[in-house]
């Protein structure tokens, strides 16, 4: 796990105290050199309870604004609670294919 990795995991697990986490860095998928660019985030949080998915992202955002001001340029965020996640059968859509710089061409 790198520094970035593991910083966003504890970040998120103090803030949320998740029933579910998972920190995905998925920078390999995209262009460039950057090791902690791209990551996917699926937390499973009675916090979420009856907050819309905006209100979710905004914590979230909120929660990592150091990360994603300095090394993170993009953040893929999946928020559920508990009986979404069960609806969802314990799954988070995949990630696409990155079309974007170098591996457009």
């Amino acid at each position: 796990m790198h520094q970035t990795d593991t910083s966003i995991f504890e970040k998120l697990k103090a803030e949320f105290s998740p029933i579910e986490l998972d920190v995905q860095n998925e920078s390999h998928m995209h262009g460039g050199n950057a090791l902690d660019s791209h990551y996917k985030v699926i937390i499973v949080s009675a916090d979420f309870e009856g907050k819309r998915l905006l209100a979710r992202h905004r914590l979230v955002n909120a929660c990592l604004a150091e990360e994603l001001e300095n090394q993170v340029h993009a953040l893929a965020i999946h928020t559920y609670t508990e009986s979404e996640w069960m609806q969802a059968d314990n799954k988070a859509p995949l990630s696409p294919n990155c079309m974007g710089g170098s591996k457009a061409e």
